[in-house]
């Protein structure tokens, strides 16, 4: 078995600092007379296993950005950030970098980005087994 990445293995590394990221659902709710679909977001911290999760309306990129926005401001803004290749978690990282090349105008803004820089890495496309970290919280869950 080959050793286990850095982010994982680090000793004095505050919870949630590496953070693994999927969706699952849906769930449904029923609203009023009619149900609604519902799903979840998991955030996985690699080195403790810790849990953390939030609600989606829906699978889009904005829900995400919404859950990981209220994920940051009760946990802390990640370093690392580990997902698949959903279309949700790609749409939400690339909405992500847009805005913070639009928003680097400002010294401020650009002094408070270069502060919390968070590096997004994606698994191979065809490697599920890279997440099994994750997925198996999803499956507790």
């Amino acid at each position: 078995m080959a050793g286990l990445p850095p982010d994982r293995v680090r000793p004095g590394q505050a919870p949630f600092t590496s953070v693994g990221i999927d969706c699952f659902g849906p769930f449904y709710v029923k609203r009023g007379r009619s149900q609604e679909k519902r799903y979840g977001c998991i955030f996985t911290c690699l080195a403790m296993r810790a849990v953390h999760i939030e609600k989606l309306h829906s699978l889009e990129a904005d829900s995400f950005i919404n859950a990981l926005i209220r994920f940051m401001s009760r946990r802390g803004v990640p370093e690392l950030i580990r997902s698949d290749n959903g279309t949700n978690f790609v749409g939400g990282e690339k909405e992500l970098r847009t805005s913070i090349r639009q928003c680097t105008e400002h010294v401020n803004t650009k002094e408070y980005l270069l502060l919390r820089n968070i590096k997004w890495e994606f698994n191979p496309p065809a490697a599920s087994h890279m997440g099994g970290v994750w997925e198996r919280q999803i499956r507790s869950v």
